[in-house]
C-alpha cells in the first residue's frame, strides 16, 4: 500500500520561479523531486500556497492563515502517513512584528493543531516532520517583496532553532532546509529550480529515515 506524505508550505512549496517567473515545473519543485526519488511507493501531496503564514492572518493578502487552512488540508487527503509543514518565511514580513519566540510558538500551534486531529479509530496518527525554511537573503527590501525588511534576513536565521526545540518538545522530527538549500540571489526569498533540487534530495533522506 502506497504511503501519503502531505506537503504542506508556502511559495516555496508552491515553486515560485524567482528567474522566469510564474512556477516552476511539477517535477522542478522539491515535492516532485522527492516524489521521484521515494518512488511508486509513496504519494507526495502538494499543498503551497503563496503568501501563508503560520498563524498570523494578513489583511493584505486573504485566506493566508495557515493554521485555519490546516485542518481541512488534513481532512481532504486522509489516510496520511507523514505531515511536512515547511511555513514561517512569511511571518518576518514587517507588519507582524514576530519576534524569535513568536516563530516558535507559532509552529507549535500548528503541530498542536494537528495532535488534536481526530485521525483514531478510522485512521493512524501520521509522523509530524517540521521544516525550517531556507534563509531571507541580504538584499531583500530591495526586492519586489517590498513588504520585508532586512530585519528578515536575521530572524531567518533563528528559524532553525526555534523548530528545532518545538519539534523535541511534541516528539515530532525536524529538517533544516537551510543545510540543504538556498534562496536565490534573483529575488532573496524563492528558490531556483537547482535548490529545489537540492532540497527534495535532501528531504527524500529524512523522509526514508521515518517512513522506511
Amino acid at each position: 500500500m502506497r504511503k501519503h506524505i502531505l506537503c504542506y508550505g508556502d511559495s516555496n512549496t508552491f515553486g515560485t520561479d524567482p528567474v522566469h517567473g510564474g512556477r516552476h515545473p511539477d517535477d522542478a519543485r522539491w515535492t516532485g523531486v522527492l516524489q521521484k526519488i521515494l518512488g511508486d511507493g509513496y504519494q507526495v501531496i502538494e499543498e503551497g500556497c503563496g503568501g501563508r503564514t503560520t498563524v498570523f492572518e494578513d489583511e493584505l493578502s486573504y485566506g493566508r492563515n495557515g493554521l485555519k487552512t490546516l485542518i481541512p488540508c488534513i481532512a481532504s487527503h486522509n489516510p496520511l502517513d507523514l505531515i511536512i509543514v515547511m511555513l514561517g518565511t512569511n511571518d518576518l514580513k514587517k507588519r507582524f512584528g514576530a519576534t524569535p519566540w513568536d516563530l516558535g510558538k507559532a509552529m507549535e500551534q500548528l503541530i498542536d493543531e494537528i495532535l488534536r486531529f481526530p485521525f483514531e479509530p478510522v485512521y493512524p496518527k501520521p509522523q509530524i516532520l517540521v521544516v525550517s525554511p531556507v534563509l531571507v537573503k541580504e538584499g531583500i527590501s530591495k526586492s519586489p517583496y517590498g513588504c520585508f525588511t532586512e530585519e528578515a534576513v536575521s530572524l531567518s536565521r533563528c528559524f532553525a532553532a526555534e523548530y528545532e526545540s518545538v519539534s523535541k518538545a511534541k516528539k515530532c522530527w525536524f529538517f533544516d532546509a537551510a543545510a540543504a538549500a538556498e534562496a536565490s540571489d534573483e529575488d532573496r526569498l524563492h528558490m531556483t529550480a537547482e535548490n529545489h533540487a537540492k532540497l527534495g534530495a535532501g528531504l527524500a533522506g529524512k523522509v526514508l529515515e521515518i517512513l522506511g
